[in-house]
């Protein structure tokens, strides 16, 4: 659990705010439009500052993961993303000398983290009291809205962003080289440290994918509040949601194909 912590609060907000540095402010810069690279960069420390909460159940189950590490660490991540979130993205952001409002970025945290959080854990509560068959009674009922739900906020953002994602392939395929590098860059690096430590397999397939994957539906909104919907940021976290499938599904290909691998190192 240590070395998903790691990864997701001391290294990948970090070296996500690196790489667009070196991306966006230099690399690509002359091909990128200049108004606007303040805003990608953003929208890449956004994107990376925010851990994953929902997909990486079904990257935990793909790679045949112990389901209650899975859940408690993405426990874990929310209660540090309701106090971490906002400093990290602020401090990122002004070290790269773009300003944010801190008002609506606090009250991004408030909206998308600690108001469903608290709703979902009072009914909670409320439906403990009846018993743990009620709960699952209300959770399977849930299930495929849920996922409904999730679908349909996919569709959405490339609804709204599939005008400009087909307008410009080339800046986002420039802004997918970052998102691609950190993610494999994170897992690569969770999986070795858990090797290290002789962590079960079972335990170090979901914490790579935990620590290499984004929270995007806070990120994009986030990035919407403070940037615009049509900002560079906006497209930037949308790139991530648009990669996202593809490359964890790589990740989780790895880490089950180098089981016997990771076995023979962790013993």
């Amino acid at each position: 659990m240590g070395v998903t912590l790691f990864v997701n609060w001391a290294v990948k907000p970090f070296s996500m705010a690196l790489l667009g540095w070196i991306f966006i402010r230099h690399v690509f810069a002359p091909y990128l439009p200049a108004a606007q690279l303040d805003s990608y960069i953003a929208g890449l420390i956004i994107l990376a500052a925010a851990p994953c909460t929902a997909m990486v159940f079904v990257w935990s189950n793909l790679t045949r993961g112990e389901p209650h590490f899975t859940l408690t660490q993405v426990a874990l991540n929310d209660a540090i993303m309701v106090v971490a979130f906002a400093p990290i993205v602020g401090l990122l952001l002004g070290l790269s000398a773009i300003i944010v409002p801190w008002n609506t970025l606090f009250l991004s945290v408030l909206m998308y983290i600690l108001i469903p959080v608290v709703i979902a854990q009072l009914w909670r509560q409320s439906l403990l009291r009846q018993g743990e068959a009620a709960l699952k009674k209300v959770l399977d009922r849930l299930h495929p809205y849920s996922l409904s739900a999730l679908l349909a906020t996919l569709v959405l953002l490339f609804g709204f962003q599939g005008e400009a994602i087909l307008r410009q392939p080339l800046i986002i395929a420039m802004l997918a080289l970052p998102i691609l590098i950190q993610v494999y860059f994170n897992s690569g690096l969770a999986y070795l440290l858990n090797r290290h430590f002789g962590v079960a397999h079972c335990v170090a397939g979901p914490s790579a994918l935990i620590g290499a994957s984004n929270f995007f539906e806070l990120a994009v909104a986030t990035a919407i509040s403070l940037f615009g919907f049509e900002s560079g940021a906006a497209l930037a976290t949308v790139v991530g949601v648009l990669i996202e499938v593809p490359v964890m599904l790589s990740v989780v290909r790895i880490v089950n194909a180098s089981q016997a691998w990771y076995e023979r190192g962790a013993e």
